[in-house]
């Protein structure tokens, strides 16, 4: 069970979200990063059995979106519509993420919601009526302090810029309506200390600790100076605050003041997926609005580092967005699934490389893992006319990999379950696929089947087993992360029930040695990992 909630087949589902992404243009690297995380996260819990919620979305309000249609010649719900029908959705089928919910925070399920939400705050004090000045980014959404802007240099000589966008901010005053963040301090720290896990990595906790620590100040939650937004129910020349609309996605999906035992049997999020640079939006306003409304707070904020490009990190702003069709294109989904989450550590900043991904692919995926399966069916094939032999003949070599496997299956669970460390999940199951590998190199198969007294093809059978039935337990804890390809090996090896549906495959049971039944029709299909020819870096 996830140390974090309460996923499981009778209570709560286990609900995990990834941030919802603005529409101003189409989805890139960065954004199929954090997806892909969320996907692999929940197909994991579905195969331990548990009832999984899986909420993706898009964020469709505010002053960037608003420019953005602006300067296309189109409405913003014409942009929004267009965006998501024709890149968002298409895109999301095309890596395989298998959400149950997409939000728009365009739609009436949502906007009748926030409007609800806002008005409560309202009515309990929370809310008051003030004035605000100060430096704005319209790429964040955000007012900015003083002390995090950087001085612009060339073009921007002389400007104040978002340290993440590196565009000049805009000085904005304008009346508002404020939350009274700044009373929620000390009941936050009490939440942080009690809750250390409540924000991951450590590096990300220390900074939100270290923030609200220096003080907190109240949050404008309206804007006066445009239109394109859920209007403020009290007062009709306001809009919500994006970010306040936004963050309110997790509980409007999932039945917030419109469907209570939905709700009650989701809500809060176990697992909230985001990159860094919207983690003080979580970790701080989040939970405070969440407190003032006396609902329950998330299970844990995982913030994933930036992928960077160059030493940048990957925006369309940037110049450095590379489209995650680029690259399926050339090395297949499942490898670029897979590159995601094995290359860097999540939570940490990492660098894409092309070149690492090929050698990555060709070393791991082809040699490694590929290969391996691609040798086991041609000796099944050659040696037992594609019928899996029993194994009758196990000795230390044997119970070597059997302990191995079941060391694995739950390392790898914690690993990836638990404590969503994706990349030492992957290096674990693979270092049982390099230990296969090794095991076959070292028992001689194709030297054991001269032998043909019936202890040999007793040794070779033994041999052949051990191999296949290690390679039916690394297509259930693979799933996850390359379903394509695990299908193909599951189906490969003649195992029973289908992978895809996980009936029955649940990783807990992927290390009981012995769940391939002998007589098993072993079939050499397609490489599953084709070596690849030479292709310049994109």
């Amino acid at each position: 069970m996830a140390a974090s909630g309460s996923g499981n087949q009778s209570g709560k589902a286990f609900y995990v979200t990834t941030p919802i992404y603005y529409v101003n243009d189409a989805p890139h690297l960065g954004h199929a990063y954090t997806t892909v995380a969320g996907d692999v996260l929940t197909r994991w819990h579905r195969q331990r059995g548990e009832r999984v919620w899986f909420l993706t979305g898009t964020d469709e309000h505010g002053q960037k979106v608003l420019r953005t249609a602006e300067a296309k010649g189109v409405s913003p719900q014409e942009w929004c519509d267009k965006l998501v029908e024709e890149a968002w959705k298409p895109l999301w089928r095309h890596l395989e993420i298998a959400n149950d919910d997409f939000i728009r925070t365009t739609e009436k399920r949502h906007t009748d919601r926030v409007r609800e939400f806002v008005q409560d705050l309202y009515d309990k004090g929370e809310i008051y009526q003030g004035g605000y000045e100060g430096p704005y980014c319209v790429g964040c959404e955000e007012y900015k302090l003083p002390g995090e802007l950087i001085a612009g240099e060339g073009e921007h000589a002389g400007e104040q810029l978002c340290p993440i966008h590196k565009r000049p901010v805009e000085i904005l005053k304008e009346e508002n309506y404020f939350f009274k963040l700044s009373e929620y301090g000390d009941r936050l720290l009490a939440h942080y200390e009690a809750n250390p896990d409540f924000i991951q990595p450590e590096s990300a906790r220390n900074e939100v600790v270290n923030f609200v620590r220096q003080g907190l100040q109240d949050l404008s939650i309206s804007r006066s100076t445009f239109d394109w937004g859920v209007p403020v129910p009290w007062d009709g020349r306001h809009v919500i605050y994006v970010w306040v609309d936004a963050l309110l996605n997790y509980a409007t999906a999932v039945g917030y003041n419109q469907n209570q035992d939905t709700f009650e049997g989701s809500f809060p999020a176990d697992v909230h997926l985001i990159g860094k640079d919207i983690l003080r939006f979580h970790a701080v306003i989040w939970p405070a609005l969440l407190m003032a409304n006396g609902l329950r707070l998330p299970g844990r904020i995982v913030a994933n580092g930036w992928l960077l490009v160059g030493g940048e990190k990957m925006s369309k702003s940037n110049l450095t967005g590379i489209s995650p069709r680029d690259i399926t294109s050339h090395f297949g989904v499942d490898a670029f699934r897979w590159y995601l989450l094995r290359a860097i550590a999540y939570g940490q900043d990492g660098s894409f490389s092309w070149e690492d991904l090929a050698a990555r692919y060709t070393s791991e995926l082809a040699n490694d893992y590929g290969n391996l399966a691609s040798r086991v069916a041609a000796m099944v094939g050659k040696y037992f006319d594609g019928v899996l032999p029993e194994a009758t003949a196990d000795g230390e070599a044997e119970r070597a990999v059997h302990d191995s496997l079941a060391k694995t299956v739950a390392e790898a669970d914690r690993k990836i379950g638990d404590d969503v460390e994706f990349q030492a999940g992957i290096q674990t199951i693979f270092d049982f696929v390099k230990q296969v590998n090794g095991y076959i190199s070292e028992q001689e198969p194709w030297k054991v089947a001269k032998d043909d007294s019936p202890e040999g093809r007793a040794r070779l059978a033994t041999i052949l087993y051990t191999a296949a039935e290690s390679l039916r337990a690394v297509a259930v804890l693979l799933n996850p992360f390359m379903p394509e390809s695990s299908q193909r090996l599951w189906e490969s090896l003649g195992a029973e029930p289908a992978l895809g549906a996980l009936a029955g495959q649940r990783v807990q049971d992927a290390g009981e040695w012995g769940r391939l039944p002998a007589g098993s029709t072993i079939t050499k299909g397609a490489v599953l990992f084709p070596r690849l020819e030479d292709k310049p870096g994109a």
